[in-house]
C-alpha cells in the first residue's frame, strides 16, 4: 500500500482549519489501509523539503489551507521534487488565491459574477465606494477571513477589519438571497459537479465563525431549488474548475438571488476553492456521503488521483 504524506498546519490565518482538515484526512486514510505520517508545515522549505525527504513517500495528501501553502507556493516545491500530491497545481492554485484574476478568468469563459473593484484599505475607510449594500474582503485570503458587508444604515461596517494597510481588497455588490456551493471532482475520468447545498446561518452570513462553529450553520444537501437552477450552478462550477485548470476536488461558492423571481440568470459565481476544507463540518465530504462515497473512500480517491504539474 501506498506512503501517504498528509501536510498541514502552515503560517496562514487558516492554521487551525488545515490542522483539522489534515488530522481528519490522516485517520481516514490510514483507516483505508495507507501508510500515513503528517509534517506540519511552516515557512521554512528547506526544512519542509527534508522533512518530506525523510519519509519518502508516494504521494503528498495537501491539507493546507491559506496564504504562502494554498497559492501555487508549496505546489512548486512538490513539483520541484517530483512528488505527486493531491488537488490543483501552481497556475490553477495562485490564479484562485487571487480573487481578481480569477474574475478576469471566469469572465472570459463566460459566467457571471458580481461587478466589483481593487482598492487599498485608506480608499475603503474614507467612505462608500459603491452604492450599498457591498461586500468587502482581501483579495487573497480564503475562509471568509476579512469579509464585511456594509449594508444600508450601518454606521460602521468595517469596525472589526483586520485588513493591513497594504492589503488589496475586492469590493463587490452585494448580491441578495441564498448562499450556494458545489463540489467538481475532477480526474482521469472527466470532471463531474456531485451537487449543490444550500447553507443557511441562524445569523449574518456564511463567514469564518459560521463555518467552522458547530450548529451555527443548517447545510440542505442537496438544495431545494428549481432543477434549471441547479443545473446552472453545477454546469458554472464545472466551467470555473477547468477555467483555471484545476485537478482533483475544488469548490465553488454562489450567490443565488430569487428576491426578484430567481431564475438562472440570478446565479452569480463569487469563488472558487483549490483546496476546500476537510473538516466534520466541511462541504465535499458532506456531498460526497450524500452521493454515496464515505470519507475514506473520497480521500483514497484523491490519493490515486494525485499528480505533478506536467
Amino acid at each position: 500500500m501506498k506512503r501517504v504524506t498528509v501536510l498541514m498546519g502552515g503560517p496562514s490565518a487558516e492554521r487551525e482549519v488545515s490542522l483539522t482538515s489534515g488530522a481528519e484526512c490522516a485517520a481516514a486514510l490510514s483507516e483505508a489501509g495507507y501508510t500515513v505520517a503528517t509534517i506540519d508545515v511552516g515557512k521554512d522549505l528547506k526544512a519542509l523539503i527534508t522533512a518530506i525527504e525523510a519519509q519518502r513517500p508516494d504521494v503528498i495528501f495537501n491539507a493546507l489551507h491559506g496564504r504562502w501553502v494554498e497559492d501555487g507556493n508549496i505546489q512548486g516545491v512538490l513539483n520541484f521534487i517530483g512528488i505527486p500530491y493531491t488537488h490543483s497545481g501552481v497556475m490553477a492554485s495562485a490564479i484562485a488565491m487571487d480573487k481578481p484574476m480569477a474574475k478576469r478568468v471566469f469572465a472570459a469563459a463566460g459566467l457571471r459574477c458580481p461587478e466589483g473593484v481593487i482598492l487599498d484599505k485608506a480608499a475603503v475607510m474614507r467612505g462608500d465606494v459603491m452604492a450599498r449594500p457591498y461586500v468587502v474582503k482581501p483579495a487573497n485570503e480564503g475562509s471568509s477571513v476579512g469579509v464585511c458587508i456594509a449594508r444600508i444604515g450601518d454606521n460602521d461596517p468595517f469596525a472589526e477589519a483586520n485588513w493591513s494597510d497594504d492589503m488589496p481588497l475586492l469590493v463587490e455588490r452585494f448580491i441578495p438571497g441564498r448562499e450556494l456551493t458545489v463540489a467538481v471532482i475532477g480526474g482521469k475520468d472527466g470532471d463531474r459537479a456531485m451537487m449543490v447545498t444550500e447553507l443557511r446561518p441562524h445569523s449574518g452570513f456564511y463567514d469564518y465563525t459560521n463555518k467552522y462553529t458547530g450548529g451555527k450553520t443548517v447545510h440542505l444537501c442537496p438544495a431545494p431549488l428549481p432543477e434549471a437552477v441547479t443545473a446552472e450552478a453545477m454546469r458554472m462550477a464545472v466551467v470555473a474548475h477547468q477555467s483555471i485548470g484545476c485537478r482533483g476536488v475544488s469548490r465553488c461558492d454562489f450567490r443565488y438571488d430569487d428576491t426578484t423571481g430567481g431564475g438562472p440568470e440570478h446565479l452569480y459565481l463569487l469563488e472558487i476553492n483549490t483546496q476546500p476544507g476537510m473538516t466534520p463540518l466541511s462541504l465535499v465530504p458532506e456531498q460526497a456521503r450524500a452521493l454515496g462515497m464515505s470519507y475514506p473512500e473520497l480521500v483514497s480517491w484523491m490519493v490515486e488521483n494525485a499528480a505533478c504539474d506536467h
